[in-house]
């Protein structure tokens, strides 16, 4: 993945976890310290945050600075644990749920 594709994908992740936490861009930049349009450059791929700027980012949407990295990755292993963090809050019942109709999809996708 090149450095404008993953700043893209970073971007992306910033940007849905900021609209799961009810914030705006404008409510992030005063809590980081810079103005709107930077978040906006960020969420759009146009600037790769720094990894300081990361771990910000993350204490302000209750996260690790990982899970926006790892939300971003194209790696088998890590979108299975980006998959596990978005089902750890579900009871047993949806979670085999979840994992039965992944299951489907795989067998669908993967036969010829």
């Amino acid at each position: 993945m090149d450095e404008r594709t993953l700043a893209k994908v970073v971007g992306k992740a910033i940007s849905k976890r900021r609209l799961a936490c009810g914030l705006t861009q404008e409510e992030v930049a005063e809590r980081i310290g810079v103005g709107n349009e930077a978040v906006s450059r960020m969420e759009r791929g146009l600037v790769m945050p720094t990894v300081a700027r990361l771990v910000e980012l993350a204490g302000i949407f209750g996260c690790a600075a990982g899970d926006l990295l790892v939300e971003s990755s194209n790696r088998a292993d890590d979108q299975g644990r980006a998959i596990s963090n978005l089902i750890a809050t579900l009871s047993e019942r949806d979670r085999a749920f979840v994992v039965e109709i992944v299951e489907s999809l795989s067998l669908h996708l993967a036969a010829p």
